[in-house]
């Protein structure tokens, strides 16, 4: 028996005055959902973790959790934190810098590899995203290879992203951000602000949308974004949502697709954080030749960490996407019918604490992480199903 601390949820019900998301062409305004049951669940899984990033499910129940400074522990189905797993690459641990997605390679049970991203430290005091695979041991990482780095490097703490998905078909997408240089998120000779494609050995697909171009970085997939924390693939048909912060306000999810140009930061549905007007580059919510967010908030919830929770027809939250909430202090869920967002719940608001990242497990739980320096690491259970 896991030894997690039982707490009513009944108390962590909807915020019925939250602000919903707007709608934009193929994504209807989502409708008032209904309030948390009294019979769903929230358990403690682990506390004292220091604003822990990402968290890995691992298939004898303990979990891989990344701290922002550098650390990545194991939690043991105990709830017992490990000492830092040694053999972690180096990393930038400034402002919004640090160690950040771990994620379990798609044959895991086979050859022990995680992947990590993370902010990784250059000449001087530059930085930038980058990837690396490693293979995990009981204490310590061996056969670390970075496989990729976000160029140039630049100064600055801010906007590195950064999620990392598989598409099933033997490819890694890498999201980041534009390191708060917006205008580099539409130059296709560099790599901020751009969704990342490769071949899961690290290789450049030949079929990349730029990957014949000259003067083009070939491992772009798609471009024009800000900086992107939510990164998940719908296990129902393959399709790849992302999300990013808008400035203030117009943070926004996307469907992206090879050699789309997201807009940013031409077109946003945001404002300068001390003008609170739009940004001088900025002409519009969109323009010809630019893909509009398939789904955005007008008041920034500071989305995070992305997953689905599908195919288990017996749960209430069944077909359901799940998003962190920094600034909101939330957990949302978007309620789906097929890729069409019907319904939006926050889930947390009543807990107060920042929402870092959201897995979703075999069993349709939904683990949490809280960002804090004292972090916690949740599982929800959905209401019963009414029959």
């Amino acid at each position: 028996m896991l030894g997690w601390i039982l707490c009513a949820a009944s108390t962590f019900t909807l915020n019925a005055c939250a602000q919903s998301a707007s709608p934009v062409a193929g994504a209807p305004a989502p409708a008032t959902a209904s309030p948390i049951s009294a019979n769903s669940q929230m358990q403690v899984i682990a506390t004292g973790l220091e604003r822990p990033w990402a968290v890995a499910l691992l298939p004898d129940g303990s979990f891989l959790v990344t701290e922002r400074p550098g650390r990545l522990r194991r939690v043991g189905t105990d709830g017992k934190l490990s000492a830092p797993i040694s053999g972690v690459p180096e990393v930038f641990a400034e402002g919004q810098g640090g160690l950040l997605d771990v994620v379990l390679d798609p044959d895991f049970a086979s050859n022990q590899r995680i992947w990590l991203s993370f902010a990784e430290p250059g000449d001087g005091d530059t930085a930038g995203t980058a990837v690396a695979t490693a293979t995990l041991g009981n204490d310590a990482l061996t056969d670390l290879h970075v496989i990729y780095r976000q160029l140039p490097k630049l100064e600055g703490p801010n906007h590195f992203g950064s999620r990392i998905a598989f598409d099933g078909e033997g490819h890694v997408f890498i999201s980041q951000g534009e390191r708060n240089q917006k205008d580099m998120a539409q130059d296709l000779e560099v790599l901020q602000g751009k969704l990342v494609r490769l071949d899961i050995d690290g290789t450049l697909p030949n079929d990349n949308p730029f990957a014949a171009g000259p003067g083009v970085r070939k491992a772009i997939w798609s471009y024009g974004h800000r900086n992107m924390q939510s990164l998940a693939i719908d296990p129902r048909t393959g399709t790849l949502w992302e999300g990013e912060h808008g400035p203030r306000g117009g943070d926004e999810i996307n469907l992206p697709e090879a050699g789309r140009n997201y807009g940013w930061p031409i077109i946003s549905n945001g404002m300068d954080y001390s003008t609170n007007r739009p940004y001088p580059q900025t002409i519009g919510t969109s323009k010809p030749g630019m893909e509009s967010p398939y789904h955005f908030w007008q008041k920034s919830p500071g989305i995070s960490g992305m997953a689905f929770l599908v195919g288990h027809p017996d749960n209430a939250w069944n077909n359901s996407l799940f998003i962190g909430a920094l600034a909101d202090r939330d957990l949302i869920r978007l309620q789906l019918d097929g890729n069409r967002i019907v319904g939006e719940e926050r889930l947390l608001g009543d807990l107060g604490e920042r929402i870092r990242d959201v897995r979703v497990g075999a069993d349709g739980g939904v683990y949490v992480l809280t960002d804090a320096d004292n972090g916690r690491l949740l599982r929800l259970e959905a209401p019963a199903v009414v029959k």
